[in-house]
């Protein structure tokens, strides 16, 4: 109980593990399918940012943008975003966001005026 723990779900590790093996498809979710005594078996959902009714429906085509490739592997999605403490919002979440790195430089970089 004492020793280092993975911080992160096995849930995270199957998208970049799926992200990493299909490189040209964006990684939209995941969703538990079953597990036994060893393993848990995830399903990811992949979209293909190529494909004609991905670019053309209004309703997904934000994924087709260059700057969600490889989400899983950034926390941008679901299971990432709960490993991140992106889940709450409020006063007691604020040393979170945007992250805890940014927040902290933020916190600790010294501010002078300049003309003193």
């Amino acid at each position: 109980v004492k020793e280092m723990k993975f911080q992160r779900s096995l849930k995270s590790v199957a998208e970049e593990r799926v992200g990493k093996v299909c490189g040209n498809l964006r990684v939209l979710n995941s969703y538990w399918v079953a597990q036994d005594s060893v393993y848990k078996f995830y399903e990811v959902i992949l979209v293909d940012p190529n494909h004609a009714a991905i670019r053309n429906d209004p309703k997904s085509n934000w994924i087709v943008k260059a700057t969600h490739k490889h989400r899983e592997a950034r926390g941008l999605t679901s299971a990432g975003k709960k490993h991140r403490g992106l889940r709450h919002k409020g006063h007691l979440d604020a040393k979170v966001r945007p992250s805890r790195r940014a927040n902290t430089k933020r916190r600790r970089m010294l501010s002078l005026l300049r003309y003193r």
